[in-house]
């Protein structure tokens, strides 16, 4: 709180200082100190001495007339009233015919002055006709210390005889009140009543002070039950009260206490707050309730609170006398001392404080609301006498101007501010540097009511007109493009009630409800509105293409000057002080209303499928005492009343983000604050930002995007809209905004988006009102609503009327309407053909057929079945036939079935009425086996049995078509057929009985165990001795507990081999053994494995994995039991069945060995490919002897090919590796050794042919040559030609060193090469392929083995597996390298 100036005792003497504030107005200040000097000071502390007096003795009365026009002055020594008139500037003193001196003064409402004396004496004096009232009864005997008016002009008297009196301005008595003590400050006041609420502006209670002591309440509708509030000693006398708000009364007390009370009766004896604000001594309060503050004097300081909340003091003033300062009239200084009396004035804007000691301050506690804007530039006044200006969105610096006089109006423009009170204006230009220039001062023909400016123009309403000219013009007279008064016509316009002033416009308003755009630069006015009522104010945005209007109901509206356009505002403030459009460009739609309490904002869309909307999107409460001025991005600046700025944030932008992206986790509260978030700029339409929010929101929120998109597209942002589509990847919509884009008939894109959102009624007002009214038929044909479709087809395409009306008619079909759906099939057809358009005929026989379904529906069965049977469409018989079916006129609906070529259809609906003739004739064309079914038991029942047994096996139910054969028709050789073929279980059944019947029992076993009766079959088979064929019957598949009853039977036969065969099924593998070790020795290994106990022995002792089991059948086998070893072969599959594969490879060499000592080559290579297989699957290391012994096997078969082949080189290299290694082949060593001779000489290897030819000739050898190549070979020994033909050399598949083709051993890396098993040679990388089957995998030269495959039967020449060529493939390189790693690890 600033203080404004303050004089000492200098100026009005030693002691307490009574003053008062001019009423209403508060222009002066008018103190009478003890000296006795009535002195007068304006609002800035200026004195004003046209008016000076003294009086005698102490000041018994300062009193302003209602207006604040008038002062009337007394005192104790003198019976004379003082007047001055401050709107005439003089004074005068009355005689009010009381002799005695005056103790009291005061003005009524109506101008009365009520004046009382020390003898209790009362005069009433009229200033308007300048004489007393005749003079009224005496009430009071004593003093008068205290005199008050009500606003109906009662008048209550106190006096110190201990009485109260109440009488009207005629001084007729109301009533009269005796007191214990001295009353004294008598107010008027309402008190809150149970009863009955008080009249409006009715005063119907008196109270005052009682002996210091206590409040007396006296309701003047029940005077004889006054109320006397007493209060706690503690407190003292009461110093000061006041009433307040709805009944309240504040009580200030002698010991520096404070308290609040209500009068309503039943709050009445509670204190609402009590403080002690003063330390000492509380000497004055005063509440002002336009400000809703009270301040609370005493000590040496003032407390201000706010009435909203007492318990916070606000802000605290201490009274200090000071050296010097704003006072002319005291240079010294004085101690701090005691306040005497506080008073606000009327507008709450000045605090003025006495002193006991005799000094006076004035403080300044609030500015006067003036603040106005220009774009985000806001001027305020920061002082009686200074204007500010600031932009704190650009941050430019402040300029402060110094005023001549404390203005009453204010006008900021974006060059010029412009100040004035009563009709004087004075214009300011503004620097770019702060300070200022005053260009000029102008006077007007009335009184100034507001200011508006632009670059270049002001324009200044006074009284009912308006002066429009350009700033600094000299001259106020109209003159082209330069000065104006408005309005032209006021006949026929009205008064201006409001103006405003945009870059290209001046704007006004009238009261006839006149708003007239005025264009500068035309000098012309451009456009007139003229609304219903009389308009009272105007708020254009920036650039006036949209204004806000009040009229004189209160009611707010939008005018658009473009399309002449009013749009009445929602939800708009009973009161509205003030719009404010947003400065923000992005958020130019938004405007905020405000009153005295709140700021509503709203949002206006000029663009929507809703036509021009506006929307209240929230409330915001505004601080009291605040003037809202710009409002830009959310944020209002409000003028304070300290005269300073303030940032209100809007509710609706309360939550909005900073700048930046963020990511948003999709859980929990942050989720619930992007939906709040999103739903707020939602309101407010600001989609760039909910794009942002929700794009960085993981996971995407679809619904909200979609309310976004949605909400976008409304309001015909086809841009953003777009965006929110492609945020949740909505394609379909993004396709058919992009063919909106080029849309110019706005009506016509309205209607579009409207039929996107789903509001077909505002999209088909849109359609019919553009340029394109059919799109409004075809969007109800592509919702199917037939109905409004025929309506506007009527108009808009008389040509599609047939159409629509078949199609309605459909919908009407599918709905069961099935009359009016005739009705509309009827009219399909009726129409003129020359609307069809050439689709006569597909459009007539849709209709037809409509006509016939419904026809036959509603009963005119007759007329639908004719069209159906001439109508060309099969799918129409079909349904006319259902329809009939279901209305159960079966034989009508079954030759409709047949005529229609559904045969299934049609012996179905034969069979309900039972006409089996016509089903006989159709069955061969039908496939269904319920049909066929049907018939069956049909004829069955007639007894015809082949016929029956024929439907039944069309129908694949072989039990019925056994039942038949057996029962019926004596064929048991054609039922075991079918049974044989179709597994049937109970086909069995029927046929073991049948067996059973003739006795035939392996036959009944037979079929009883295919048909499950496994017990049966048993229980047979042990009553008529067939357990035998019982056993082989049984699949591997069946019970365990079958296997053990046969396998106990045959132990109880002393049938080893059965017993233990089948203890081996049910897996009693113990017993298994020891019966099947009892058995014979069978001669031969290569027998049936099912009929080898010892094969059967090794399966068991496998799989069940018993040590003891184990080593008791391999002691069988090497000959423990009875001195005879077994045949190897045992050991190696025993060996194989528990997986020991080093053992079974190793006996699989022994094997192998044996049968090539014995000349079986081909039994031992396949002993030990397989063997090479099964340890290969089971990747365990090979022994490289097995390796060796099979590739020599290998190559010795291959011989035969090649030589076969005539490929006598391959046979010679092959030879030769045999002969090198001929200790393994004893069984036919002369015959490979001749063999190789032979090929060798063949194959023009001389060399080697001389080498085994020499070998031949050894004496061991040489008898058992084949006479016929004796001689031969004798001549190749005898010639000694030893030359030899290159067999040819390929790389290495290791390291590429070239080598011999049928070398296996690189000299250069060590390796063992891979061999071809289509020709012996070594594996080259380029040609490399393998034998694709599962068990083989063996390495061969993709041609080379393609070659073999194509001449030997497509059988692999290691494994045997037919292989066909086409299934090779060349391994690239990668597989190379895999297939060589493969083999190195495989080979140990």
């Amino acid at each position: 709180m600033k203080r404004l100036f303050w004089h000492t005792d200098k100026l009005f003497g030693q002691g307490e200082v009574n003053f008062s504030w001019q009423k209403s107005k508060a222009n002066y200040l008018v103190t009478c100190g003890s000296n006795g000097h009535i002195n007068v000071f304006n609002r800035h502390g200026e004195p004003n001495y046209d008016f000076a007096t003294k009086i005698q003795g102490g000041c018994t009365g300062l009193a302003w007339d209602a207006d604040g026009d008038v002062l009337a002055i007394s005192c104790d020594q003198s019976n004379r009233v003082i007047l001055w008139d401050t709107t005439q500037n003089k004074s005068q003193d009355i005689d009010v015919g009381i002799r005695e001196p005056i103790t009291a003064v005061q003005w009524s409402n109506s101008g009365l002055l009520a004046i009382a004396s020390a003898k209790g004496n009362l005069q009433v004096y009229s200033y308007k006709k300048a004489q007393r009232l005749p003079a009224p009864v005496a009430k009071h005997t004593r003093r008068v210390t205290s005199l008050v008016w009500s606003k109906s002009d009662k008048l209550a008297l106190a006096s110190e005889d201990k009485s109260i009196s109440v009488s009207d301005s005629n001084g007729d008595h109301i009533c009269q009140l005796s007191v214990r003590a001295e009353p004294s400050q008598l107010q008027f006041s309402d008190q809150k009543m149970d009863e009955r609420p008080a009249l409006e502006g009715e005063e119907n209670t008196i109270s005052g002070v009682i002996g210091g002591k206590t409040l007396l309440l006296l309701n003047l509708h029940d005077v004889e039950n006054p109320i006397e509030l007493a209060f706690q000693s503690k407190y003292g006398n009461i110093n000061q009260y006041q009433w307040y708000g709805d009944g309240y009364v504040m009580l200030g007390f002698s010991a520096g206490f404070f308290i609040v009370i209500s009068t309503h009766l039943k709050e009445i004896g509670q204190e609402l707050f009590q403080t002690r604000a003063c330390k000492n001594s509380l000497a004055s309060l005063d509440v002002n309730l336009n400000i809703n503050k009270a301040a609370i004097g005493g000590d040496n300081m003032i407390k201000v609170h706010d009435l909203s909340d007492l318990k916070e003091t606000e802000s605290i003033v201490t009274i200090d006398e000071e050296r010097g300062g704003a006072s002319a009239s005291s240079n010294r200084s004085a101690a701090p001392t005691e306040v005497h009396k506080v008073a606000w004035t009327a507008d709450g804007q000045l605090m003025a404080v006495s002193t006991k000691a005799g000094s006076m301050h004035v403080y300044l506690a609030k500015l006067p609301s003036l603040g106005e804007a220009f774009g985000t530039r806001v001027a305020i006044l920061s002082s009686l006498l200074e204007v500010t200006i600031s932009n704190h969105v650009l941050q430019e610096p402040d300029i402060s101007i110094a005023l001549e006089l404390e203005p009453s109006f204010m006008a900021l423009g974006p060059f010029h501010l412009a100040v004035g009170m009563n009709n004087r204006v004075w214009f300011y230009e503004l620097l770019d540097k702060a300070g200022q220039v005053k260009v000029s001062e102008r006077e007007y023909m009335g009184s100034v009511s507001e200011v508006k400016l632009n670059e270049a123009f002001a324009a200044v309403r006074f009284g009912h007109s308006v002066q429009l000219h350009r700033v600094g013009q000299e001259s106020l007279e109209e003159d082209e493009n330069s000065s104006k008064l408005f309005p032209e016509n006021a006949t026929l316009e009205g008064h201006v009630t409001a103006i405003a002033l945009t870059p290209d416009f001046f704007v006004y308003t009238t009261n006839t409800g006149m708003v007239t755009y005025f264009y500068l630069e035309d000098w012309t006015a451009v456009t007139s509105h003229r609304h219903s009522t009389g308009l009272t104010a105007l708020y254009p945005d920036v650039t006036g293409v949209r204004s806000v209007v009040v009229d004189e109901n209160g009611e707010g509206h939008i005018y658009c000057p473009i399309d002449d356009s009013m749009l009445r505002i929602e939800e708009l403030p009973g009161r509205v002080a003030g719009v404010l459009w947003e400065t923000y460009e992005p958020d130019k739609h938004i405007f905020v209303a405000y009153d005295d309490k709140n700021l509503y904002t709203f949002v206006y869309a000029k663009d929507s499928i809703h036509d021009s909307t506006c929307t209240r999107a929230g409330v915001t409460q505004l601080f009291h005492g605040h003037k809202p001025v710009m409002l830009h991005n959310g944020e209002v600046t409000c003028q304070s009343p300290n005269g300073k700025h303030v940032t209100i944030t809007l509710s609706t932008h309360a939550g909005k983000s900073g700048g930046g992206a963020r990511v948003v986790s999709g859980t929990g509260d942050h989720e619930d604050q992007v939906g709040v978030e999103a739903a707020a700029l939602l309101k407010l339409h600001k989609y760039s930002e909910g794009l942002e929010l929700l794009a960085n929101c993981q996971p995407i929120r679809t619904e909200l995007v979609r309310q976004f998109a949605e909400h976008a597209l409304t309001h015909l942002d086809l841009q953003s809209a777009t965006s929110f589509y492609s945020l949740v990847h909505d394609v379909g919509m993004i396709m058919n905004i992009r063919d909106l884009q080029n849309v110019e008939d706005k009506r016509l894109l309205c209607g579009h988006i409207a039929s996107f959102v789903g509001e077909f009624d505002k999209a088909q007002d849109h359609f019919l009102a553009s340029t394109n009214p059919k799109a409004a038929l075809d969007m109800r044909r592509d919702l199917l609503q037939w109905d409004t479709a025929l309506t506007l087809a009527q108009n808009l395409s008389p040509g599609d009327l047939p159409f629509i009306s078949r199609e309605f008619a459909n919908q009407l079909e599918f709905q069961g309407d099935y009359l009016n759906a005739l009705h509309h099939f009827e009219q399909g057809l009726n129409i003129n053909a020359s609307l069809l358009h050439g689709q006569e005929s597909e459009h007539s026989a849709a209709c037809a057929a409509g006509v016939a379904r419904t026809a036959i529906r509603l009963g005119d069965i007759r007329r639908g079945i004719g069209i159906a049977q001439t109508h060309p469409s099969r799918v129409l018989k079909k349904e006319c036939a259902a329809i009939l079916e279901q209305m159960k006129q079966y034989i009508e609906s079954a030759a409709l079935y047949e005529k229609a070529g559904f045969h299934e259809r049609a012996a179905l609906v034969y069979i309900k009425c039972k006409n089996w003739n016509k089903v006989a004739e159709l069955l061969p064309h039908i496939a269904s086996p319920r049909i066929h079914l049907q018939f069956a038991k049909a004829r069955e029942a007639e007894g015809k049995y082949r016929e029956a047994a024929a439907a039944f096996a069309t129908a694949k139910d072989w039990d019925n078509v056994i039942r038949l054969q057996v029962d019926h028709l004596q064929n048991p050789e054609e039922a075991v057929r079918i049974v044989r073929e179709t597994g049937s279980i109970e086909g069995a059944k029927l046929v073991a009985k049948f067996f059973v019947r003739l006795n035939d029992m392996e036959s009944a076993i037979q079929f009883l165990v295919m048909s499950k009766c496994n017990d049966e079959a048993f229980q047979l088979a042990c009553d008529h001795h067939h357990m035998k064929t019982y056993a082989n019957i049984l699949g591997d598949d069946s019970p365990l507990e079958d296997f053990k009853s046969v396998a106990v039977f045959f132990e109880n036969e002393k049938d080893s081999f059965m017993a233990g065969k089948f203890f081996y099924k049910c897996r009693q593998y113990q017993r298994a053994v020891k019966h099947l070790l009892r058995c014979p020795v069978p001669e031969t290994a290569d027998g049936d494995p099912n009929s080898n106990p010892i094969e059967i022995a090794i399966k068991a002792v496998g799989e069940a994995e018993d040590e003891v089991l184990t080593a008791q059948l391999i002691d069988y086998l090497m000959g423990e039991y009875d001195n005879e070893p077994k045949d190897a072969k045992y050991l190696f599959k025993l060996y194989m069945a528990l997986q020991q594969f080093r053992e079974a490879a190793r006996t699989a060499i022994i094997i192998a060995r044996e049968e090539q000592n014995a000349g079986n080559y081909r039994i031992a290579h396949d002993v030990l490919f397989g063997m090479f297989a099964d340890l290969k699957n089971n990747k365990i290391k090979i022994p490289q002897e097995m390796v060796t012994n099979l590739m020599l096997l290998h190559s010795y078969l291959l011989v035969k090919v090649h030589v076969k082949r005539g490929d006598h080189v391959k046979a010679a290299n092959l030879l030769v590796r045999v002969a090198n290694n001929i200790s393994k082949f004893n069984s036919h060593v002369v015959q490979i050794l001749t063999s190789t001779v032979v090929e060798c000489h063949r194959a023009g290897m001389r060399g080697s042919a001389f080498d085994y030819a020499s070998m031949l000739m050894r004496q061991e050898y040489r008898a058992l040559i084949d006479p016929k190549y004796k001689t031969k070979i004798e001549n190749i020994v005898r010639k000694q030609d030893k030359q030899e033909v290159d067999p040819g050399t390929s790389p290495c598949p290791f390291c590429n060193f070239e080598l011999s083709d049928y070398a296996l051993t690189c000299p250069e890396c060590k390796n063992n090469l891979p061999y071809c098993v289509a020709t012996g040679r070594h594996m080259v990388r380029d040609n490399w392929t393998a034998c694709p089957a599962a068990s083989c995998q063996f390495p061969a030269l993709f041609t080379e083995l393609q070659t073999y495959l194509e001449q030997q039967d497509q059988q692999c020449p290691m494994c045997g597996a037919t292989v066909a060529p086409h299934d090779l493939t060349r391994f690239d390189e990668a597989r190379v390298r895999h297939a060589l790693a493969l083999d190195a690890d495989t080979q140990d």
